[in-house]
Order: structure tokens, then C-alpha cells, then sequence
């Protein structure tokens, strides 16, 4: 159903609140199930992970900070609802991902199977709170307004940007692991792509 650009929907501030926490849960469920398999992934979820295999950091730390100076940009660009939203689900992504840890162990996992769950959970996270206003930051803070502002997808730009992080990663990961972290990238972009736009859906 195509939203009236009309009669543009507005959320209660407890449907934002449940709808902010229910994508939180499902993006952090999907960066732990990626981290129980060694994989990587864009944005700066994929910087945060790698930097916390190579100095043994924590990811929520490490996450929370690299996202800093998006902060500023998501304030000016798009106003202070998406500020604190994005900031309010980058620090529950944080905690969430690093709680999980002792409450939730994997175990073994085929780093295929952690790619697509991660993929599907992730992606689906992201249009939750897409819809409701906020972001993981940083490159989902520009995708988002490039979308807005020039037409283009958002999963396309975060995609152009993962190229580049991959290529980083390889250096880094074994070639079997940058492949399967390929592949979870890709799902959750495509997810993004079929299922994020403007004149679907409209909310503010």
C-alpha cells in the first residue's frame, strides 16, 4: 500500500519507543550472531568489529565511539529527533550487543548461516528504525540523507561504502571469512533496498 504524501503518519511516543527497542534488539541479535562467527560487516558496525579483533576491545565500546562524530552530523541534517533517536539506539545497540555476550552463547556456528540470520535481522532492524526515525549512525546517517535529499536508495550507498570496508577487512580476516561477511552484507543491503522507500512508507 502506498502511503498518502498527503496525510503523512505520525507515531505516538510509545509506539516510537517499542518500535526503537524492537529494531535495537534485532540489529544487536544480528552483530552478536555475526561476532560468534568471526565475520565483518559495513558501516560502522564492520569498523567497530574489526578494530575489536585486532586490539581485543570491546564492540559496544568501540561501536559507540566511532559513531561520535555522525552525531553532529545527523543534527544538523536532519533535525533533533533523529539525533536522539539515532544516539538513544547506538548506545542500547551497544549494551545490548556486549549483554548478550554472557546470556546468549552460540557456541558454533556455520559462518554462512550467521551471515544470512545476521542479514535478515540486521536489515529488518534497520528498516525498523528507519521507519521510526532513528538510525545505527554513521553510515546509515548518510545514506539516509542522500536518500532524501538526491533519490538515491539507501541500501546502494551503504553498499558503495562496504566495498571499500571489505577491502580493509581482507587484509585482516581470512579469505573464507571476508567471503561469508560478503554475503551478510549483501542480504542486509538488498533487504534494505526492496523495502526501504520513501513512497512506500512515510513517517516522521
Amino acid at each position: 500500500m502506498t502511503a498518502d504524501p498527503n496525510t503523512t503518519p505520525r507515531y505516538a511516543p510509545h509506539e516510537d519507543a517499542q518500535g526503537l527497542l524492537v529494531a535495537s534488539i534485532e540489529a544487536a541479535l544480528g552483530i552478536h550472531l555475526l561476532r560468534a562467527a568471526g565475520l565483518v560487516t559495513g558501516g560502522t558496525a564492520g569498523m567497530a568489529l574489526i578494530l575489536s579483533y585486532l586490539g581485543g576491545w570491546s564492540f559496544g565500546l568501540v561501536f559507540f565511539l566511532v559513531n561520535i562524530p555522525f552525531f553532529a552530523l545527523a543534527l544538523w541534517a536532519r533535525g533533533r529527533v533523529f539525533f536522539v533517536k539515532s544516539l538513544a539506539t547506538v548506545a542500547l545497540v551497544s549494551l545490548l550487543a556486549e549483554a548478550l555476550k554472557p546470556l546468549f552463547d552460540v557456541g558454533q556456528i556455520h559462518p554462512g548461516v550467521a551471515a544470512v540470520l545476521f542479514g535478515v535481522t540486521a536489515g529488518v532492524g534497520l528498516l525498523g528504525l528507519f521507519r521510526h526515525s532513528g538510525s545505527l549512525g554513521g553510515v546509515s546517517i548518510v545514506a539516509l540523507i542522500l536518500q532524501d535529499r538526491f533519490g538515491l536508495r539507501a541500501g546502494y550507498v551503504q553498499i558503495a561504502h562496504d566495498v571499500v570496508l571489505f577491502a580493509v577487512a581482507a587484509l585482516i580476516l581470512p579469505p573464507d571469512r571476508v567471503a561469508w561477511s560478503l554475503v551478510g552484507a549483501l542480504v542486509l543491503n538488498l533487504v534494505i533496498a526492496f523495502n526501504h522507500r520513501r513512497d512506500w512508507y512515510v513517517v516522521s
